[in-house]
């Protein structure tokens, strides 16, 4: 059982797709990199797994059920906008989302704010610092005790102690609970150390999908003369080039001819290519 299945989805807003034709399957346990350029669709996408945004064709479904305009009881989702009662208190703001929630475990949302350094239960919400508030967003949406955790840029706010908090937190209720997460992000140094598995997506469609490792296997970065890249074989993606030398990004590449350097490429070397592409594209 997927904890996400997603089958030929697609979002339009009038005349413009915002999703379109996406299909892949999200593996139960892991942690998911949901990455791509701004406007790839990262957030429809999360939207629409959240069930707060409808989709315009084919189907999702979480842990087998269709999710259709309302969130899966084991599904927790943090949006960008983080949607907090900036007047209440974070005691009382437990005590609000846990009456919202068949299920909630104020003792679990107790658990993460412990891991945090510096969140004063007494403080009114809107008085925290914005990283603080999301780190407090997602202690509420653990309280849910999710099976599938749904982040959108939940590191984006976040100094970079706050982010390896973050991340620990992350990374025990996968390792404890086996939470299934899927996070977007464009801190891809923070998502190497902690996803195992990729979805990069751009205008709106699935570019990338599988294991991390797998999938930097499946690429190759080549590095040698510009005049002879005729000689290279496999899918071009995307390439730097200067008046003498090429730097290629492919995909199935074959074993480099003679006078080509090759290199497994690293995360952000492989998103970075994709972006490139997608910017050559457009431009």
């Amino acid at each position: 059982m997927n904890p996400l299945t997603a089958t030929a989805v697609g979002k339009r807003y009038r005349s413009r797709w915002a999703v379109r034709d996406c299909t892949f399957a999200v593996p139960e346990g892991k942690v998911v990199a949901l990455v791509g350029p701004n406007g790839a669709g990262k957030s429809t996408l999360l939207g629409m797994a959240a069930g707060l945004v409808r989709p315009t064709t084919g189907d999702l479904s979480a842990f087998d059920t269709p999710v259709r305009g309302r969130i899966h009881p084991d599904v927790s989702f943090l949006g960008q906008d983080r949607s907090l009662y900036r007047d209440l208190t974070v005691r009382e703001l437990t005590r609000a989302v846990g009456s919202m929630n068949a299920r909630w475990s104020a003792d679990r949302v107790h658990e993460v704010l412990g891991l945090l350094v510096g969140v004063d239960h007494d403080a009114k919400v809107g008085t925290l610092s914005g990283g603080t508030q999301t780190q407090v967003a997602i202690a509420m949406a653990l309280g849910r005790l999710p099976r599938l955790l749904l982040l959108d840029e939940p590191l984006s706010d976040l100094d970079p102690l706050a982010r390896d908090e973050t991340l620990r937190i992350i990374m025990t209720e996968v390792a404890d609970r086996g939470t299934t997460v899927v996070m977007s992000s464009h801190l891809l140094s923070d998502l190497r150390e902690v996803c195992d598995h990729i979805l990069l997506i751009d205008e709106g469609r699935v570019q990338v999908s599988g294991g991390i490792e797998e999938v930097l296997a499946e690429h190759r970065i080549l590095v040698g003369p510009a005049a002879e890249e005729s000689a290279v074989d496999g899918t071009l993606i995307s390439a730097t080039r200067t008046a003498r030398q090429s730097t290629l990004l492919l995909r199935g590449a074959e074993p480099a001819p003679a006078g080509w350097a090759s290199t497994e490429p690293d995360l952000e070397s492989l998103v970075m290519g994709y972006l490139r592409a997608s910017r050559a594209r457009r431009g």
